[in-house]
């Protein structure tokens, strides 16, 4: 995901963090356009569990879906021109549609491969490749751990507080992999520390929607120690994560 800069200014992590905002906000529009449940009332993790895809597989397309939300909004390098601050909302949502999630490519979520190679392709780090970065495997065993302990949970319990701890959850890795795919070069460090920025965010609030999840009748407290534990650490890991790329960026590193 490169392109050139709106200008010749180099972006830091603010910029980036103001800009990321409003791609989220273009995007939520985006995927009430193509979601099977435009209302909102089934969250997306439940729906690719119920298309009988395994946890891993459920994590994967959603992930993928994420990011492909993402870069509908962010421009090729020839159309990123600072005279033109907005886009053509029309262009985006109806332009190769099939590529960000319709029924028409719905196999290529099964597969999980290309969006791992959106995020590697231009990266230049020690990871190499973000299946190497720890808090993304971190983030994901988690999730995928949640996944799995949630499809236990009967219906009655699954309350909104329910749906959005778990959606949380799978939201945390896709920032981090959404991070990633920026690299680590100077002119674009900024954007992969405010999507880890975006991470550091989703893991507080997973921690608190958890807590407050502490004492409904579906936790064991075996599975809520365990889960507080990893949650917590993998959101301090996350939180030194975005210190080191801070560091990275004020030195000039490429």
């Amino acid at each position: 995901m490169h392109f050139d800069n709106f200008d010749d200014e180099l972006w830091d992590e603010f910029k980036w963090e103001a800009h990321l905002n409003e791609v989220e906000r273009k995007s939520e529009q985006l995927r009430k356009f193509i979601a099977s449940d435009p209302k909102g009332n089934v969250p997306r993790w439940i729906t690719l569990l119920n298309e009988s895809l395994s946890e891993d597989d459920a994590y994967e397309a959603f992930i993928e879906e994420e990011l492909l939300m993402d870069e509908a909004y962010f421009p090729e390098e020839e159309d990123w021109d600072d005279d033109d601050e907005d886009w053509d909302e029309d262009d985006f949502l109806f332009r190769d549609i099939e590529d960000l999630g319709g029924e028409e490519e719905e196999d290529d979520f099964d597969e999980g491969e290309e969006w791992k190679s959106l995020t590697n392709e231009f990266v230049d780090s020690e990871y190499a490749a973000l299946e190497n970065l720890p808090i993304y495997n971190n983030a994901k065993d988690l999730a995928v751990d949640i996944l799995r302990w949630a499809e236990l949970i009967p219906e009655k319990f699954q309350d909104s507080g329910f749906q959005d701890f778990v959606g949380d959850t799978l939201k945390i890795g896709a920032k981090i992999a959404g991070g990633f795919s920026f690299g680590y070069e100077h002119d674009y460090i900024g954007a992969n520390i405010a999507y880890s920025k975006k991470a550091l965010q989703i893991a507080n609030r997973s921690l608190e929607k958890l807590q407050s999840l502490k004492r409904k009748k579906f936790f064991d407290r075996e599975v809520y120690q365990d889960f507080h534990s990893r949650l917590f650490e993998l959101r301090n890991d996350i939180g030194v994560h975005v210190q080191e790329l801070r560091e990275r960026f004020n030195l000039g590193l490429d």
